[in-house]
């Protein structure tokens, strides 16, 4: 359960053993992005990535409408009437929240309590597996309102087939969760009440493993994926699991029919 005092934060932060939960916390506007809480989330999955005791991350949103609508765009629309500069994505002096996530060392799962849409369909995508229900939706509208998609143009070719790709993010049609499921975008298709205890069923199993193996498995899939196969096998992502204490836990516990308790080294 979220911590307490915490109802009036755009970002709930809870833990569950191993496991952080991250909640954005605007139904009112279909949980958009503002400035601040892209800022939040940032700084929240840097802290979840840091903290030792943290082996896997979720993020779901507040209500039943949206898991996020994507950037806020009344908020864009005020700091234009303002005549504030608009600097595009990759002109920032900091990263993206989509760029935090999807370079944190440790798993992340998006629980999809709605729609995703846009900046929230690009949060979506930047986490490692996504689950939902069927009435949500997903695409990327951004050449329909004249943006640019930036990180979704990148990552969706990666995520999904490259020829529908292009037409999503050509046309900026929706596509339905039994499409998205379809087309390998997502993990699980639930009963919208099943989502946020399917996520945590998966996050749970992620983390009674081994975490330096799970660190280097994802590393290894992640960066393998764009380096010739040779290459990919040559990869020393962190601390080796091979040399590892828990290593060696691993194949007692095993051999004694037990749970292994790991130390991450």
């Amino acid at each position: 359960m979220p911590e307490a005092n915490q109802s009036n934060q755009e970002l709930l932060i809870a833990t569950e053993g191993h496991v952080r939960i991250l909640t954005l916390n605007r139904p009112e506007r279909r949980n958009a992005l503002s400035a601040a809480l892209r800022d939040t989330l940032s700084d929240a999955l840097l802290s979840a990535d840091e903290d030792d005791n943290i082996r896997v991350v979720i993020l779901t949103g507040t209500g039943t409408q949206a898991f996020c609508a994507g950037f806020d765009i009344k908020d864009m629309r005020e700091r234009d009437d303002a005549k504030k500069t608009y600097r595009p994505p990759m002109g920032n002096v900091q990263r993206t929240a989509f760029e935090v996530c999807l370079e944190m060392k440790k798993p992340t799962i998006a629980a999809l309590n709605g729609s995703a849409v846009a900046g929230g369909f690009e949060l979506a995508l930047s986490c490692d597996m996504r689950i939902t229900h069927p009435a949500a939706q997903f695409g990327l509208p951004e050449a329909k309102i004249g943006m640019g998609a930036n990180f979704g143009s990148v990552l969706l070719p990666r995520r999904m087939s490259p020829t529908m790709a292009v037409e999503l993010l050509l046309t900026g049609d929706y596509i339905s969760a039994d499409d998205a499921m379809r087309f390998g975008l997502l993990n699980r298709l639930v009963p919208s009440d099943r989502v946020l205890p399917e996520s945590m069923a998966l996050a749970q199993k992620i983390a009674d493993n081994a975490p330096l193996s799970v660190r280097r498995l994802k590393a290894m899939v992640s960066r393998g994926l764009d380096l010739p196969v040779a290459a990919a096998l040559r990869l020393e992502p962190g601390p080796s699991p091979y040399l590892s204490e828990d290593r060696k836990e691993g194949i007692r516990a095993r051999l004694e029919k037990r749970k292994p308790v790991w130390q991450g080294r």
